[in-house]
């Protein structure tokens, strides 16, 4: 645990001094909702209907960014092979390196709540407190397979293309669940499904955690 503590801490500072970084990814996702909104045009109903479609994609591209520039220093440095020396356990290095990850795309949904409801005029039928969970859960379930993705394709020049296109196909059920909550979040849950999509969530994202802690000390050795 206490490894993991570390990784976490490292991550986070390391993201913290690298402000720059963080900033783009804020402006990425705040733009992409721009783009959704410009594209549908000033048809208020309808973008209020889509809502939780654009944030969930603003989510998930920004992801494959964060998740991308995750291992670059380390790579580029060979630090991450002085972490296994050290040693530090793969199944440790994972768990710290997704939670820091899951804690800054977190952040990265909250600041874009703002301009969600400002463009879509978005409303909250349901507790926002749940609203946040769901957020946290979606980003618990994009995380871990995007560390792992992240480390297997860190050595690579081409690691901006594959990381969406080994990324995507993976998590689209968790997406499904995350959108369809928000959705019936945003306007109302008649027949109670949001417990049944919301337990259905946290069950892709135990298996996603299980399986890519697993696997990732086989993507080390490559």
């Amino acid at each position: 645990m206490r490894q993991v503590w570390y990784v976490l801490l490292k991550d986070l500072l390391i993201e913290r001094r690298a402000l720059g970084r963080v900033i783009s990814l804020v402006s990425f996702a705040i733009m992409t909702l721009l783009l959704f909104s410009f594209a549908v045009g000033p048809q208020s109903e309808l973008l209020r209907k889509h809502s939780p479609g654009y944030l969930w994609l603003g989510v998930l591209f920004s992801s494959t960014l964060l998740y991308t520039q995750s291992f670059q220093i380390e790579t580029e440095s060979n630090a991450t092979e002085q972490l296994l020396v050290a040693p530090v356990s793969p199944i440790s290095l994972f768990v710290g390196k997704a939670l820091a990850n899951t804690i800054q795309l977190f952040g990265i949904m909250l600041i874009m709540i703002p301009p969600l409801i400002a463009l879509c005029d978005v409303t909250f039928t349901e507790s926002f407190s749940l609203f946040l969970a769901v957020l946290f859960a979606g980003a618990l379930g994009l995380s871990a397979p995007g560390a792992m993705y992240a480390a297997m394709t860190a050595r690579l020049s081409s690691k901006a293309l594959l990381m969406p296109l080994l990324l995507f196909p993976l998590i689209v059920p968790a997406m499904l669940a995350a959108v369809k909550i928000t959705s019936l979040i945003f306007f109302g849950d008649p027949m109670n499904q949001i417990t049944g999509w919301f337990q259905l969530l946290i069950v892709f994202d135990v298996i996603f955690w299980s399986v890519c802690s697993v696997l990732f000390s086989r993507v080390m050795e490559l």
